[in-house]
């Protein structure tokens, strides 16, 4: 449902993305690796439309929607859920959670407040606190929620789980299983290879703002130098 075409895009005069390509499938979870400052955030950047790219296209069910506003964007189906977080620190989690709310799509279950705080119960038992009253990991948690209940039909998590602590981090990968499970297509940035490993469809790689590799887990698992090459410090 997502096709990025020969993407190039950076800030200023520097350029970061030079021709990326890659697809996100219907209901298909695709991890994008690749060590710090090579692209991945800037890819997803560029996807959302919070940086316009230079050349290339982006498309969502073969709609081109290269260079238009972030908000076009998630009403096309797309859902973020941003490196840092990014919640509204002085509304209550409710108050972020129908801030962005959308209505449903047909033939699949709505996202609402309710069903969010199923998904996450901590979310539910402080529903009336501000954002900035949170811990990390709620604020995560908050972040993904929100991002559900703009009802998206593609959900990307730069950074899912980075800085929390192992039961926070627990939660949210088990929070993304029932969103795989449920059909939902994801594009995952995180550094936990063991858990995107049994998690994704598929992985690519990014290297100086190229895709340098892309395969299954288990052509990943059998390959240890592609790991040792463009993964490790």
């Amino acid at each position: 449902m997502l096709k990025v075409d020969a993407l190039c895009a950076g800030y200023g005069s520097a350029q970061v993305l030079f021709d990326l390509s890659l697809t996100v499938g219907a209901g298909e979870v695709v991890a994008m690796l690749g060590r710090n400052g090579m692209g991945k955030t800037t890819t997803i950047k560029a996807v959302m439309g919070l940086v316009k790219p230079w050349s290339g296209t982006v498309a969502v069910d073969g709609v081109d929607l290269n260079g238009a506003p972030p908000h076009r964007i998630a009403r096309a189906g797309i859902g973020l859920v941003p490196e840092g977080r990014r919640v509204f620190p002085t509304l209550t989690v409710t108050e972020n959670l129908t801030a962005t709310a959308a209505q449903g799509r047909t033939g699949s279950p709505a996202w609402t407040l309710e069903r969010v705080y199923g998904l996450f119960p901590r979310l539910s038992e402080r529903r009336g606190h501000l954002g900035s009253q949170l811990s990390g990991g709620e604020q995560q948690m908050l972040a993904i929620g929100r991002a559900l209940m703009t009802n998206p039909r593609l959900v990307i998590l730069d950074e899912a789980t980075e800085g929390l602590a192992p039961l926070v981090r627990d939660e949210i990968w088990r929070c993304i299983e029932t969103l795989r499970r449920e059909g939902l297509a994801i594009l995952i940035v995180d550094k936990n290879l063991d858990a995107l490993m049994r998690m994704a469809d598929r992985h690519v790689v990014v290297e100086k703002g190229e895709i340098v590799w892309q395969g299954s887990s288990q052509t990943l698992r059998d390959d240890p130098q592609v790991s040792a090459r463009y993964l490790h410090l």
